[in-house]
């Protein structure tokens, strides 16, 4: 391990403190499920970031990851995680890994995630998510693949959340839905724009559709990117 991620590691009273104004903002900007901002309070955003955010990592915003990603603003995470109504045990699909960030706060509110990244240089890093959350790594499964296929093998899913900016609802990942079952997708409304969605599974395989704010997401793309 790297010095500087060796550093990153250290989580001391100076983070502490900035994950608990980071949950006092975001409970200002009108998140309110407790379990959800415990969560967001209790998982060291700095350890998903190079050390070189490290003091500015708890401002809500996003930073430049690996294969020129993104992390997602908190606000963001917070906010997609209160639309699933998580409940402990519940199977979560997870499409775009990412950061992990969004990964820990599925995995620390109890539920089993299964998350897909199409990016290889991504998933290479996903080794590192015992080291970084260890009590967290057995509730966490990870997979190379293209997000608009899902993981058909291991569905249904109780939750699904899509963290790219999808054109309209993947059909391959609905079929994955359990009846019932919740997916929150940002789906496009202008070239720059996504509106948030929750949708609810019916017994006829229809939707329930609620419409939520506006959200700029980097888009979803098909297939997978080998580059590392």
């Amino acid at each position: 391990m790297s010095e500087g991620k060796r550093l990153a590691l250290i989580d001391g009273y100076t983070h502490i403190k900035l994950r608990e104004a980071l949950v006092l903002e975001l409970a200002g900007k009108g998140i309110t499920d407790n379990a959800v901002l415990a969560a967001i309070g209790k998982i060291p955003r700095h350890f998903f970031l190079d050390s070189a955010f490290d003091k500015i990592a708890y401002e809500d915003r996003a930073f430049p990851i690996a294969s020129g990603q993104t992390i997602s603003h908190p606000f963001t995470v917070a906010y997609q995680t209160e639309l699933l109504k998580i409940k402990p045990g519940d199977r979560i699909l997870e499409i775009g890994t990412g950061s992990m960030y969004q990964t820990a706060i599925l995995a620390e509110l109890g539920a089993e995630v299964f998350t897909v990244e199409r990016q290889k240089g991504l998933v290479s890093k996903t080794k590192q998510f015992k080291k970084l959350v260890p009590h967290l790594s057995p509730s966490v499964r990870f997979f190379f693949g293209d997000g608009f296929n899902g993981i058909p093998d291991l569905s249904p899913f109780d939750k699904i959340i899509i963290t790219a900016a999808a054109p309209k609802v993947p059909e391959k990942l609905w079929e994955q839905l359990k009846v019932k079952g919740i997916m929150v997708i940002p789906v496009d409304e202008t070239e720059t724009e996504q509106r948030m969605l929750r949708l609810t599974k019916k017994k006829d395989g229809m939707a329930k559709t609620e419409s939520f704010d506006i959200f700029s997401f980097v888009p979803m793309l098909k297939g997978r990117n080998q580059n590392k």
